[in-house]
């Protein structure tokens, strides 16, 4: 009896105690290796590259010495993954196109640039169910998490967050904002307007 009250207590114990929040958990390794997918691009694309672009599909890419915000996360997730947002983003856009902004003006998809675009790569996020609470607290983000922001002249912009942290615990980021693929203090540099933790699944038979 003696022992079946101390198994008990224990038992009791242990539901008293809070769970780890998941903020402080450990990044997944397939998050890791997106990071370090999106690291593999710095000193390699120098320059930031907006033009339109015809392109090969599926797996087609501008030169990779330059691109936009948007061809770091795509290369990470190539490189990381085999996974190709240009084929992704251009399927589900064929499937439910009324679902994706018009900003542009488009009539039908293209898969030369649709991917190409933040509020393209939001949506196609979303719709898989890889959306995450937008907070200001840095403990929120993991690294491989994805963050939109609105940069000035209501610009939208993306980045990956990076597993590296500055003196005060903010982690780092990895993105192309003009200059090229850098590491640097970003995640709050301008308005956070989304936050995405995509981690894709096989397709039976595809790489991606």
């Amino acid at each position: 009896m003696q022992r079946m009250a101390l198994h008990r207590r224990s038992f009791l114990l242990a539901l008293a105690l809070p769970a780890m929040p998941a903020a402080a958990r450990p990044a997944a390794p397939d998050l890791l290796a997106l990071v370090r997918a999106a690291r593999s691009q710095i000193g390699v694309t120098r320059c930031y590259a907006p033009a339109y672009a015809r392109l090969a599909y599926p797996g087609g890419d501008v030169p990779p010495e330059q691109g936009v915000c948007t061809d770091v996360v795509i290369r990470a997730y190539r490189k990381a993954y085999g996974c190709d947002l240009q084929r992704l983003v251009h399927e589900d856009m064929a499937r439910a196109f009324s679902a994706y902004p018009k900003t542009w003006g488009m009539q039908q998809p293209d898969s030369n640039i649709d991917h190409r675009r933040v509020l393209n790569l939001q949506t196609f996020f979303a719709r898989r169910k890889a959306s995450l609470p937008v907070s200001d607290r840095g403990a929120g983000y993991l690294p491989g998490d994805l963050v939109t922001q609105r940069l000035p002249g209501n610009l939208p912009h993306i980045l990956i967050v990076s597993d590296q942290r500055r003196g005060d615990g903010l982690p780092l980021v990895i993105h192309n904002i003009g200059q090229g693929t850098r590491e640097e203090d970003g995640l709050f540099g301008a308005t956070v307007t989304g936050h995405y933790r995509f981690v894709p699944q096989p397709r039976a038979g595809s790489a991606g």
